[in-house]
């Protein structure tokens, strides 16, 4: 039987959606992006996600239970995707007017969310999502 590795990632989020993910209101995270950069095509079903807001502490973490894919996004395409998840998604009008024009992004539904210690880590850039890695983990690898 293969070993089937999972990734652990960051993912910072502004305070009304960690609060939306966290009472359950918000069950698939959406990233809509100008550019295919990470970690576009690296989440998969099974990966453990950090969840930290943005500008304070990792205070939950959660599994990612799907992962939809989209490439050569348009702007109808994007409405589209709005009023089929929306009410998962929790996007404010504002949210989805920024993305209007982004071709690449991703769902992913979110089970098993759990609140932690609330845990400062020095992260300095501006990177909203960080695939972890052993050199490049924020010393949460090993974390519950």
């Amino acid at each position: 039987m293969p070993v089937i590795m999972i990734n652990h990632h960051l993912v910072i989020l502004k305070r009304p959606y960690l609060d939306a993910i966290l009472n359950g209101r918000k069950t698939i995270e959406s990233r809509l992006t100008k550019t295919k950069c990470s970690p576009f095509g690296r989440v998969k079903v099974g990966d453990k996600l950090f969840l930290k807001e943005s500008g304070g502490p990792v205070c939950a973490t959660a599994v990612v239970a799907a992962v939809k894919y989209y490439e050569n996004l348009t702007p109808p395409k994007i409405v589209e995707i709005k009023q089929q998840y929306n009410l998962l998604i929790a996007g404010s009008e504002e949210y989805w007017q920024s993305k209007a024009d982004c071709p690449f992004g991703f769902l992913a539904w979110l089970t098993d969310v759990q609140p932690i210690e609330p845990m400062r880590i020095y992260k300095k850039d501006w990177r909203a999502w960080v695939v972890l890695t052993e050199k490049q983990n924020f010393g949460l690898l090993g974390k519950p």
